[in-house]
């Protein structure tokens, strides 16, 4: 007679990572729109991207209207600018609470248990899960402790992870969870996979690389079984991350290396429908996914520099459109360019209501300009210099030295 396996409990409003393929938490490329179709082309769940505490902390929470989302917004907190007499709030975190219900994990950047609690109480009754940072290699990341820091802190990531499963997760009914790098050696992965799946956990990924490594650099799997085993015997579930081109590879991977579940990042910059599997379809032609990336960017109001940098990946950078398509400067411009004509309306109402203005100069030409007048004035007033060095000289002359025909002729 077979034991059942044991799994942590699931809270009432959590959800369970097992037999799902998922949108890694991505800078830029894990805004709402790629979220929303990475959930519309077969994603089981979605992360954003890392946001950390100390951003979310003293947020305001607001519904809008004019998009169905949840912003959590702030004033900016630059003293050292002068500041109008009229302050814009800068966007920190926008959800569609109907759309990603019970499928947005909210991933957080945190170096401290209390920030990290303070933070995650703002958004817990609006996400499925929080998953804590423990991976990320970048320096904006690492220098302030957090991301892969962590991995090099164990005790201090066990207690953030053990306070938000008692202070949010059992409070708010939702999955805690983290994402962590392979460490150096296998023991040292395996002594900080133990210690982490003891906090309560309900979820746990790994990417398939050492915090060293870079993306260029083939994921290393060797390692993953026997993190799947860890997990497994702890009854936290498992998701591995790098290197996983598409759903179909995603659950393949998973049942040859016992893991409950893939999550899937560059592919899904580059086509969000690598989530549809080859039953399904498989990847559509660049073209339908950019027209469904626009129209989705447009109805969710997004930041206009993301959907230009999103456009620029999900493009083949080859084809003749690309570059018309880089050089634009508005949804309007965009649609034009795609000739996306029913989306045409739509679009101008949105840069208005981003006052994005495709003949305002961006901050690159307006340097350039000044830079150019600086370069035509000073060549100016050299020119001037030179005009009155010339005026006041007297003729050769008149200073004694005589003209060419004057002078003897040079012996060879």
């Amino acid at each position: 007679m077979t034991s059942t396996p044991k799994r942590v409990p699931i809270p009432k409003n959590g959800v369970d990572y097992r037999g799902k393929v998922v949108l890694a938490p991505m800078v830029r490329s894990g805004e709402l729109p790629s979220r929303l179709l990475a959930l519309k082309y077969g994603a089981g769940l979605v992360w954003g991207p890392e946001t950390v505490d100390k951003s979310m902390i003293g947020t305001t929470k607001r519904f809008n209207p004019a998009t169905s989302t949840i912003d959590f917004t702030r004033l900016p907190s630059n003293s050292s600018r002068p500041q109008s007499p009229v302050q814009k709030e800068s966007l920190i975190y926008r959800l569609h609470p109907t759309r990603e219900h019970g499928k947005l994990i909210f991933q957080i950047g945190t170096a401290s248990p209390e920030t990290a609690v303070e933070a995650a109480k703002l958004v817990a009754e609006d996400v499925a899960g929080i998953d804590v940072n423990a991976g990320c290699p970048k320096p904006f990341s690492t220098s302030g402790g957090m991301g892969a820091a962590l991995l090099q802190t164990p005790d201090l990531l066990a207690s953030i992870l053990a306070a938000l499963v008692k202070e949010v997760g059992e409070v708010y009914e939702i999955g805690i969870s983290v994402k962590i790098r392979l460490l150096e050696t296998a023991e040292k992965t395996e002594t900080l996979v133990r210690k982490l799946c003891n906090t309560g956990i309900t979820g746990l990924t790994v990417h398939c690389r050492t915090t060293p490594m870079r993306p260029k650099e083939r994921a290393i799997r060797e390692q993953l079984r026997m993190i799947a085993d860890i997990c497994r015997e702890e009854g936290v579930a498992c998701l591995m991350n790098g290197d996983v081109k598409d759903k179909d590879e995603a659950l393949q991977l998973a049942q040859e290396y016992g893991v409950d579940g893939g999550m899937i990042a560059t592919a899904a910059e580059a086509n969000s429908s690598c989530f549809r599997t080859k039953e399904e379809g498989g990847l559509l032609p660049w073209r339908e996914v950019v027209t469904e990336y626009v129209k989705t960017a447009l109805e969710v109001e997004n930041k206009w520099g993301n959907t230009k940098f999103l456009l620029s990946q999900l493009m083949p950078g080859k084809a003749e459109i690309f570059r018309r398509v880089t050089a634009c400067m508005s949804y309007c411009q965009v649609c034009e360019v795609l000739e996306l004509h029913d989306m045409v309306d739509l679009a101008k109402d949105v840069d208005e209501r981003l006052s994005i203005n495709a003949l305002k100069e961006t901050k690159a030409m307006k340097k350039a300009k000044y830079q150019n007048k600086s370069a035509q004035a000073a060549g100016g007033n050299m020119g001037k210099e030179r005009s009155i060095d010339k005026e006041s000289r007297s003729p050769l002359s008149e200073r004694g030295v005589g003209t060419r025909s004057e002078m003897p002729a040079m012996t060879v």
